[in-house]
């Protein structure tokens, strides 16, 4: 297991709000298009993510600050 790999993906699906709305939308093919742009997950990490209790992805930007946050920058059509 690539540790980092994980932790930045976890990471980044928190902070990064376009990544956090298509990750809750379809969570498979989100990890599936990081895994084809070159991040080396394994499919035990893909599905301990998809395990991973939802709550933590659409409450978890609330913890942190929102300096550390990317914000969707257009609005839904």
């Amino acid at each position: 297991m690539a540790q980092k790999v994980v932790q930045f993906i976890i990471g980044k699906i928190i902070t990064d709000e376009e990544l956090r709305l298509c990750f809750l939308e379809q969570p498979t093919d989100t990890l599936l298009a990081l895994k084809e742009k070159g991040f080396e997950l394994t499919q035990t990490e893909i599905d301990a993510i998809l395990q991973t209790d939802r709550r933590l992805w659409r409450t978890g930007a609330n913890w942190v600050d929102p300096r550390l946050q990317r914000c969707r920058m257009c609005p839904d059509a």
